[in-house]
């Protein structure tokens, strides 16, 4: 008796194998390199192309915006650092520039030591000055312990800057020259020739840094450059401290005497360090 399930499991494995082959042919087909794609296997690329695409367009996009803002961040965070780093280097060479500034002003302090070797003097730092009292006067770290008196002249390796007008244990106020209300005429000589000519300073002038020097009544030719020092009369500053050089020479309104402007090489805008001298005669 014929059996129709045996024969039904015969033909389907007959089918399957038909169509492994199918399969097989196919795919060894497909593999050899130059031949050309057929009209099912063209629509299938390229509707698989596209679908890739749009597929991949929003990942690819957000990928992008990522890579973009670490990006940024990267450059932000490396500018940053060396924004830092500029500023450090422009701090180092401020200080730089500043400790600098100091060892030379100390040198020049150290060579007006040597000057003076022949005087009483102390050094002294200026601590304290009141921005609205600038030209006026000036506080150093010295005082009575450190044997600092009322009267005494003060200096600095430029000429006179002024004279000690009150005293404490540890520091001391210095009236400053440049103080444009100056109550003591200060007696001053100008080198003439082989001689000199006598004057006092009436006032400094903070903008053109001179003092005006009155009362020369001598008829004779003062230079420019001239050197004007201290004469030591009266009590106020020993004899011979510079003062300054003579930058220009008019007469008075009353054509009977000259009036000197006298350049100080001081600057009265820049005072760290002093010197504070004694009278010989203390």
């Amino acid at each position: 008796m014929y059996n129709k399930k045996r024969f039904d499991k015969r033909y389907l494995l007959i089918l399957a194998v038909v169509a492994i082959a199918l399969v097989l042919v196919v795919l060894a087909t497909s593999l050899k390199e130059n031949r050309d794609l057929n009209p099912i296997e063209k629509v299938t690329k390229d509707v698989g192309t596209v679908v890739l695409k749009v597929v991949s367009a929003p990942f690819n996009f957000i990928s992008d915006t990522i890579d973009s803002i670490v990006e940024k961040n990267d450059l932000y965070d490396k500018y940053k650092e060396l924004k830092n780093k500029e500023e450090q280097v422009d701090a180092i060479i401020s200080q730089n520039d500043n400790l600098r500034n100091e060892v030379n002003k100390l040198k020049e302090t150290l060579d007006l030591n040597s000057i003076l070797s022949d005087k009483v003097y102390m050094n002294a730092t200026v601590v304290t000055r009141n921005i609205g009292y600038w030209y006026d006067e000036i506080t150093i770290d010295k005082g009575s312990k450190n044997g600092i008196e009322k009267g005494m002249a003060v200096v600095n390796p430029k000429g006179l800057i002024g004279q000690i007008t009150k005293v404490s244990n540890y520091s001391s106020t210095v009236k400053l020259l440049s103080n444009e209300n100056m109550s003591d005429k200060i007696s001053v000589k100008i080198k003439v020739n082989d001689g000199y000519v006598y004057g006092l300073i009436s006032q400094y002038d903070s903008k053109t840094n001179t003092y005006t020097v009155e009362g020369i009544s001598e008829n004779v030719d003062i230079n420019k450059n001239a050197d004007v020092v201290t004469t030591g009369m009266g009590t106020i500053f020993p004899s011979g401290l510079m003062v300054g050089k003579v930058e220009k020479v008019t007469t008075d309104n009353f054509d009977l005497s000259k009036v000197v402007e006298v350049k100080t090489a001081v600057n009265f805008d820049d005072l760290d360090y002093v010197t504070v001298l004694k009278r010989k005669s203390e």
